[in-house]
């Protein structure tokens, strides 16, 4: 059995970021067409490792953490990404304090309020319908479908902006870096480029097991009176994300599976929102931060001379 080791990453402006156990590390593309790296080191207190490591409790740890870390890089990218080396603004010094102390509880607390907002919003909306289309089944598969027409409206939405298309070409150039690494290839462009832009393990098919898990855990509580209903859908918004989460690593394991594979291609196909083909300049963008990632699990010294927190 293959003991590669996993990585993650995330798609930021005009750049990617990769993370390992202990190290992540992004790479972005300057407006002068230099690369310029930032580092941050994972720092888990000792219970929230224990935590990781219990199913249906560690994919809602492994959340919160990936938003706080993703937020810092995706602050770095921001700041620089659209500026010339040196010509950074003078009060750069004071956002770099801030993002130390504030940047990673912002993308926690964002990303809890969109997850509040995306999963209370079609309980209202479906609520609307009650008087024709009532009873607890027809309302729960109501309130999924009009969850998945938002999704799927928003996802498409956005992805028609310039630099979100851009985002999402970079995400597409992060999927083909690890797949071609997971399949042993020498990280070239050439390489990375023959790879898939889909990925079994990516946050997008998260989002739609989320769904689609939310709705058969619905199914076992009443959607009368309505405050119940938005009570109970607040309550089982981490049972949701940690079932979600064990169900995307379940699917991971089966790719290989020629019968079974099939599981997670519905995540697969919202990907086909979420990524974009990628350049070869973005590619190698995104090699870059891989190799440094790996550069650094090797030498941990070589971070002291990155932007890091």
């Amino acid at each position: 059995m293959s003991q590669t080791p996993i990585y993650g990453g995330q798609a930021i402006l005009e750049g990617v970021m990769f993370g390992g156990k202990e190290h992540t590390v992004s790479a972005i593309r300057r407006n002068d067409q230099s690369i310029e790296y930032y580092y941050a080191k994972k720092t888990v207190k000792p219970w929230m490792n224990k935590l990781k490591k219990v199913p249906f409790i560690r994919g809602n740890i492994a959340i919160i953490e990936a938003a706080g870390i993703g937020s810092k890089h995706l602050q770095f990218s921001s700041e620089r990404y659209d500026v010339a080396p040196g010509e950074e603004q003078e009060g750069q010094e004071l956002s770099k304090l801030e993002m130390i102390f504030g940047v990673a509880i912002v993308g926690i607390l964002s990303f809890l309020f969109g997850k509040f907002v995306f999963t209370l919003v079609p309980v209202f909306l479906a609520e609307l319908f009650s008087p024709w289309i009532s009873g607890k089944y027809p309302q729960i598969f109501l309130e999924t479908g009009i969850k998945l027409i938002l999704l799927l409206t928003y996802l498409y939405l956005i992805s028609l902006t310039p630099i979100i298309r851009r985002v999402f070409q970079y995400h597409g150039a992060e999927h083909k870096v690890i797949n071609c690494y997971e399949q042993g290839l020498e990280l070239t462009v050439e390489n990375v480029q023959k790879q898939s832009r889909l990925h079994y393990r990516c946050g997008s098919s998260f989002i739609l097991f989320t769904v689609i898990i939310g709705m058969f855990i619905y199914l076992l509580f009443p959607v009368e009176p309505l405050w119940f209903r938005v009570l109970i859908r607040i309550l089982l918004i981490p049972v949701v994300l940690g079932v979600s989460y064990e169900v995307l690593q379940f699917t991971n394991s089966l790719r290989d599976v020629p019968v079974l594979r099939f599981m997670g291609y519905p995540g697969l196909w919202l990907q086909l929102l979420t990524t974009k083909e990628p350049d070869d300049q973005m590619v190698e963008v995104s090699i870059a931060s891989f190799k440094k990632l790996h550069e650094i699990e090797k030498n941990p010294e070589i971070a002291l001379r990155l932007h890091h927190d």
